[in-house]
């Protein structure tokens, strides 16, 4: 028989199980995981990398992503450095060429990513940009056998059903945080207008990458709220971002994360939603510090290179990390660089 500590400890193997056979976690279970001691961290990483393995294997799957416009937007999200109440030193520019595009595309490729993240600031893309994507998405698809995820703001289900079409693949919109906290970060545009675009992305047929942001100064019970919410979205792909502070945003200040609650953080979006893809996004390298490798127990993917307006890892030490777990990447398929010899 278990002596008590042993059986205080494999709860969260227990709740592993539980999870594995089917069944969903409670707000009030999920809440317990937020609050593990630190003594059971390992314990926890250990019950979430079951989950995560069942599903996953030992894969990463790599993300690259561009930011494909910049700056001039008229949201005031509050934790970005695009929007109109933020004073960061950001370039603005509108969409990127064709040659700058493709290029992305190939250093994509050339790091072993399996999808290109094509990203534009702004409330909602206009006809010109929408039209510029239904040109670049099937010439990229022809040279690169890439998955292609746009994150283009508000969409109606018209423009969902265009990007369908064109070649895209899924469609991030993210919640960014729970619906009672939502009006604390943006007032420019509620949850339910995200919401309502979820609702497009699905109706089209489209993959839907849908996550959030944690140490915006919610609560733990809000970071639980979010990631249930996730889970009723059905999101395919789930991008956990921890805050980086950036100067000149209203949030610049906030820095109330450490390492072991972003890993608490993981097991728990992990757990509640076990078949879901798990990346590690923004802010990695800057809360998870020398904890990063552990990352990829409850986690199967991150973003390789640069984010938006900050800059992440070096590649090299991104491949080194994934090696030394003995994990392996989920890499492109042999063959699928069109016209280049391979």
């Amino acid at each position: 028989m278990l002596n008590p500590t042993a059986q205080e400890h494999s709860r969260w193997h227990a709740l592993a199980q539980a999870v594995l056979e089917g069944e969903e976690l409670s707000a009030k279970q999920a809440l317990q995981v937020l609050q593990a001691p630190d003594e059971e961290l390992l314990e926890l990483l250990g019950a979430a990398y079951r989950v995560r393995h069942r599903y996953f294997g030992n894969r990463v799957q790599l993300y690259f992503l561009i930011n494909a416009k910049s700056g001039l937007c008229p949201e005031d999200c509050h934790y970005c450095s695009q929007s109109r109440i933020a004073k960061a030193p950001v370039p603005s520019y509108n969409l990127l060429d064709r040659q700058t595009l493709l290029a992305g595309a190939k250093a994509a490729w050339e790091r072993g990513a399996k999808t290109y993240c094509l990203v534009t600031s702004g409330r909602a893309p206009s006809e010109e940009e929408l039209q510029a994507l239904e040109r670049i998405v099937p010439e990229i698809k022809r040279q690169y056998r890439l998955k292609i995820c746009a994150c283009l703001g508000l969409l109606e289900p018209e423009q969902a059903a265009r990007l369908k079409a064109c070649g895209v693949d899924r469609v991030n919109h993210n919640l960014n945080t729970s619906r009672s906290f939502y009006q604390q970060i943006c007032t420019t545009h509620s949850f339910q207008d995200r919401m309502r675009t979820l609702q497009a992305v699905k109706e089209a047929g489209l993959e839907v990458c849908c996550g959030g942001i944690v140490g915006m100064g919610e609560t733990p019970e809000q970071v639980v709220e979010m990631a249930l919410e996730l889970r009723g979205v059905g999101a395919h792909s789930i991008p956990v971002n921890f805050l980086h502070p950036i100067p000149g945003t209203p949030l610049q200040d906030r820095n109330e994360l450490d390492p072991r609650y972003c890993l608490k953080v993981l097991c728990l979006f992990r757990l509640t939603n076990p078949r879901s893809e798990i990346r590690i996004a923004g802010g990695r390298e800057l809360h998870l510090r020398s904890l990063q490798p552990l990352g990829l127990y409850p986690a199967n993917s991150i973003f390789v290179g640069d984010y938006l307006t900050t800059c992440g890892q070096a590649p090299e030490a991104d491949l080194a990390m994934i090696r030394d777990l003995g994990f392996e990447v989920e890499r492109v398929p042999p063959g699928s660089l069109v016209g280049h010899g391979r």
